[in-house]
């Protein structure tokens, strides 16, 4: 299987290991440098991150653009310029990230955006003139977690994602979990306090509810009388403000109750924690401790909890692995 691999140049023998079993030395392969660039994009509400890498997903260059104008032509556009202002040299692919249902490459349903049935491939396809693959942002962060971030080493783990929604994503025996339903947010609306406030679905307590950064901010501005950003709901929280630290101990309840659902559920004793939100973990770090231990058995495994700080560039790059594993893919496929 490798040495078609090794005869095209896609792999590279590295020095021999020796195990100190009986027999010849071991080398191991890698995949070979300088086999072109990809490009990982991430769609916020708000912005576009990008991302430049080379074959084996190792950062080269990024960027940041501010969406204004979120119908699909503008935020496709801004994506192209900023592609081709990283100035790529052998471009050979580019992933695209974006919260929402997606499928053959069309967002068919995206809330952030307020898209529906967006054919995002054929669009920078055209534009770019190489292959593009689009996948939901969760997926791609697992891919990017799997690959060079927190679960890296690890055969399976749960990632959960808090921030402007609520992301759940899987990784089992080393591969990422996909099926028609990775897609649709399905940990968003999970039920965690039947007395906590209503998500915009009507769906009173779920996770969506309790955890978005939106609702966190919302119940605290009520409280205060005035509006109050979700960084200083966790700074006021911090302070031993009332309110705040009220409604970020539930957030904190509602997470550890969702952490626990999650690891019961799939088997799998790591976490790892990322999105714009997680800023909760650490002001919440006891509470969130609590519940998990509370929603598990006795006898269960230690749940491990890896946090991600490291910010949308890295769900950018976790797109462009997502390029990278297509390419690779569809190069095995041929060979």
């Amino acid at each position: 299987m490798a040495k078609p691999l090794l005869e095209r140049g896609l792999l590279v023998e590295l020095d021999e290991v020796a195990d100190g079993t009986v027999g010849r030395p071991t080398r191991p392969l890698d995949i070979a440098p300088g086999l072109g660039s990809f490009v990982g994009v991430k769609i916020t509400g708000d912005q576009v991150v990008v991302a430049q890498t080379d074959i084996r997903a190792e950062m080269v260059a990024s960027d940041e653009r501010t969406i204004t104008d979120s119908s699909p032509d503008q935020v496709l556009q801004l994506i192209v310029q900023a592609v081709r202002d990283l100035g790529p040299d052998q471009l050979r692919g580019v992933g695209v990230s974006l919260g929402g249902v997606v499928q053959d490459g069309v967002a068919t349903f995206a809330p952030f955006l307020d898209w529906i049935n967006v054919d995002v491939q054929a669009v920078l396809e055209r534009e770019l003139a190489v292959p593009v693959v689009v996948e939901n942002d969760v997926v791609a962060l697992a891919e990017a977690e799997r690959w060079f971030g927190a679960g890296r080493g690890l055969d399976g783990f749960v990632t959960v994602t808090i921030g402007a929604g609520v992301g759940y994503g899987l990784v089992v025996r080393g591969e990422v979990v996909r099926t028609p339903d990775s897609t649709t947010g399905t940990g968003g609306h999970i039920p965690l306090d039947p007395y906590g406030p209503v998500c915009t679905d009507g769906h009173r307590g779920c996770s969506q509810a309790m955890l978005s950064s939106g609702s966190i901010a919302a119940q605290v501005s009520a409280a205060v009388g005035r509006p109050v950003g979700y960084e200083e709901t966790l700074s006021l929280a911090d302070a031993g403000h009332p309110a705040a630290r009220a409604v970020v101990d539930g957030a904190g309840t509602a997470l550890g109750r969702l952490i626990a659902l999650a690891t019961n559920l799939s088997l799998q004793a790591d976490v790892v924690l990322s999105g714009e939100g997680v800023g909760l973990f650490r002001v919440a770090e006891p509470i969130i401790r609590e519940a998990i231990a509370a929603g598990r058995d006795t006898q269960a495994s230690t749940v491990n909890i890896h946090v991600d700080e490291s910010g949308f560039r890295a769900w950018a790059r976790g797109a462009a692995a997502v390029a990278i594993q297509r390419s690779m893919d569809e190069i095995r496929s041929t060979t």
